[in-house]
């Protein structure tokens, strides 16, 4: 498979969890979520997950190959950053809480290449 559509695929993939959990909490955790105070959490979540999917699918579609270090960062911005809330929100560990800016400096790591990258040759 060639590296181009599998990058759009993942994407794709990313998308329709990041939708799915979006409503996942709205309904079928709502109370849960409501009951211990993480409904502004997996908010969060579900926000940060969508945006950074709608970047790995522009840099898979638009991108050069040059982008590839960002497209990856994104992913694991949104595995670490959302995943952890996610998690969080669901079990109430507050611990997870310590993991979540390393996804956020995976996110920063992804826009910083892409800022770096894109630079004219």
């Amino acid at each position: 498979m060639q590296s181009s559509v599998l990058k759009l695929r993942i994407a794709a993939l990313t998308g329709f969890l990041g939708v799915a959990l979006g409503a996942f909490g709205a309904h079928a955790l709502n109370a849960h979520l409501e009951a211990g105070g993480y409904m502004e959490t997996w908010r969060t979540a579900v926000h940060y997950h969508l945006i950074h999917v709608v970047v790995m699918l522009s840099v898979g579609l638009f991108g050069s190959p040059r982008l590839w270090l960002s497209y990856w960062f994104m992913f694991a911005g949104i595995v670490i950053f959302c995943g952890s809330l996610y998690l969080l929100a669901v079990t109430r560990l507050t611990w997870l809480g310590a993991i979540t800016p390393i996804g956020g400096i995976a996110f920063m790591l992804g826009w910083g290449m892409i800022f770096i990258k894109s630079r004219d040759e």
